[in-house]
């Protein structure tokens, strides 16, 4: 079993930063993982914000590109993945939630379409203006 622990939500004016974590736990090989960021606000439907894949390469949704960056620091049995988040505005407010899936089959394809097997509980990020 994997666990997922998002952490790092906070308040935060627009234009300024903040970085999320999500610390990934569990007997199983996580460099073979391919891990996503997505977002929810009240009233909207779930947002696909980031990807990072095995290899390390990303990709990020139109309304974040240039200011969001995905990153992960792969362990033994556990990894840390990140999402840096700068140049923040009130359309970034919502719940992050980071995903994690172990398929060389699943991950594959556009990241905001892959069927994550692991969720976290989310951590809370709100944007002033």
């Amino acid at each position: 079993q994997v666990g997922l622990v998002e952490s790092g939500g906070g308040s935060v004016s627009a234009g300024g930063s903040l970085t999320l974590s999500c610390t990934a736990s569990g007997h199983t090989y996580f460099p073979d993982y391919c891990m996503a960021w997505f977002r929810q606000s009240p009233g909207k439907g779930r947002e696909a914000v980031a990807g990072i894949e095995m290899d390390g390469s990303t990709t990020y949704a139109d309304s974040v590109e240039g200011r969001f960056t995905i990153s992960r620091d792969n362990g033994k049995n556990t990894l840390t993945l990140f999402l840096h988040m700068n140049h923040s505005k009130p359309e970034d407010t919502g719940m992050y939630y980071c995903a994690a899936d172990p398929g060389s089959w699943t991950c594959q394809g556009p990241f905001e379409h892959r069927p994550y097997t692991f969720w976290g509980q989310g951590t809370q990020v709100t944007v002033s203006s």
